[in-house]
């Protein structure tokens, strides 16, 4: 008896593992009811709040370029046009078409103040009308905002080892049909545009729709500008305020490699790092001449591959094509530590106080993270279908993307907390903005009741307080006046 106790004291100990959890079919009724005084978009409440605490409406107004109309108390102002196009693209929207069909959002439109949006062939003809010059107004409306941010936020959010690190890169927007303004036969062999773009920080500082290039890089090096990295230089000069009184450094891939981009970004940046693996047979014989003692010392290092190399380390100076002074180049030497007998080479262009090549090359290495970021602008925009036909239109959509995609930023950076900082711009669309909202109307007053998970009850509560005055607040809903 004693020995069954026993057993059946130890059966008797509480199970660790899980309750069984299993589905259920639920019994439920379903009433459809029109959605006037319903909407997905409460969390546009933010985009207007930004909006506003930028000056957004004052700044369109101010760009005359931005209301081609004859008569400007017909049609729409094109502070309404620009808040349709944005609040499309930050709410998940990526075409024209699904801008228009914010006009059946009864409620948005109330939230935002806007009695009606335009539908998609309005949309289209204000972007051709405005052409070159609310191109450029877009641009210095999406400057202003950048460094908006750069001085509202705090710098630890955008700043590394202290420097406000730029990145400048082109990416291939393929088109089909013969129908797309600028479109070339690329470097890949497929008809594409050419999206160069710079960066500052984890912002989208500016970019240049245009026509693309045979060459990724110039054919030679003293040739610069026929390429896919000509309009560096007028990135460079237009954004040059948004690195003054800071310490900056710019990373750039072999495609900005050729002479007078090298000393061009010398002559702006402090520090600065450009792949270089285009024009490297010079370069390759004058490491090979090195000698022994110039090397750091071997070590085993994971390679791109995945595969295991010995690599030692070096630096000199070598004066390329279409430079009037020599350039610094760090230099690693690597081969697979399996038994290659022949050491092949890697080089990064660097100013010349950067004496250390090792680190040199790890901090490019960091290059990667800056791609990955125009890689989300692409993919979580769905920026890969240019909307319009002509080159025009297609260079004011793509500024007003930039600059969409600037405000998601702005939120993270200045209100969202620390523990929202790595998100991605498609979740914060998914998790912060696209919330339920019910609209309800009371003599003169509006009254939008925000439906917000219970986590982030305290954060909408504080962020509508501080930056939508005209509303007040009622427990968990927010009223904003008539």
């Amino acid at each position: 008896m004693g020995e069954r106790r026993r057993i059946s004291s130890v059966h008797a100990r509480p199970n660790p593992v899980a309750k069984h959890i299993c589905r259920k079919e639920v019994r439920f009724e379903v009433e459809l009811l029109p959605s006037d005084q319903a909407s997905a978009h409460a969390g546009q409440l933010a985009v207007l709040a930004l909006f506003n605490q930028f000056g957004l409406w004052e700044r369109v107004r101010q760009e005359v370029a931005l209301d081609p109309r004859l008569q400007k108390t017909k049609g729409f102002d094109p502070e309404v046009l620009v808040v349709q196009l944005v609040c499309c693209l930050t709410s998940g929207g990526v075409s024209l078409a699904d801008a228009e069909r914010l006009n059946e959002d009864t409620a948005l439109k109330a939230l935002l103040g806007i009695a009606a949006f335009a539908d998609q062939t309005t949309l289209g003809e204000w972007l051709r009308e405005v052409g070159e010059a609310g191109w450029q107004a877009v641009r210095r409306i999406n400057r202003a905002l950048v460094a908006w941010v750069l001085g509202q936020a705090e710098p630890g959010r955008y700043l590394h080892c202290g420097r406000l690190e730029g990145f400048f890169d082109d990416t291939q927007i393929e088109v089909s049909g013969k129908n797309f303004e600028g479109a070339k036969i690329n470097y890949e062999g497929n008809l594409a545009l050419s999206w160069q773009t710079l960066w500052a920080g984890p912002l989208l500082a500016d970019g240049i729709l245009g026509a693309t290039s045979e060459t990724k890089e110039s054919p030679r090096s003293e040739e610069a500008g026929r390429d896919v990295s000509n309009c560096l230089p007028e990135l460079l000069t237009a954004n040059a305020e948004l690195w003054a009184g800071r310490r900056g450094y710019l990373y750039a891939d072999s495609a900005s490699s050729a002479g007078k981009y090298l000393e061009l970004i010398g002559s702006q940046f402090e520090a600065w790092s450009v792949s270089y693996n285009k024009w490297t047979g010079p370069l390759e014989r004058k490491a090979a001449e090195l000698p022994e003692w110039a090397w750091s010392a071997e070590e085993k290092a994971r390679w791109n591959d995945g595969t295991e190399h010995l690599a030692q380390y070096a630096s000199f100076t070598y004066q390329p094509g279409g430079c009037e002074q020599p350039q610094r180049f760090a230099v690693v030497r690597h081969k697979q530590a399996d038994g290659e007998f022949f050491w092949r080479y890697a080089f990064v262009a660097a100013p010349a106080g950067a004496t250390d090549p090792q680190l040199v090359f790890e901090h490019h290495r960091l290059k990667g993270d800056k791609e990955r970021a125009f890689s989300e602008v692409l993919s979580d925009l769905d920026l890969h279908h240019p909307p319009c036909a002509e080159l025009k239109a297609n260079r004011v959509f793509y500024a007003l993307a930039g600059f969409a995609y600037n405000v998601l930023q702005a939120l993270k950076l200045i209100h969202l907390p620390v523990s929202e900082q790595p998100k991605r711009v498609r979740t914060l669309i998914r998790h912060l903005l696209l919330l339920p909202v019910e609209i309800k109307r009371h003599a003169r007053r509006l009254k939008a009741c925000l439906y917000v998970p219970a986590g982030w009850l305290a954060w909408w509560r504080g962020f509508l307080a501080q930056l939508l005055p005209q509303c007040r607040q009622l427990g968990v809903v927010t009223v904003g006046a008539g």
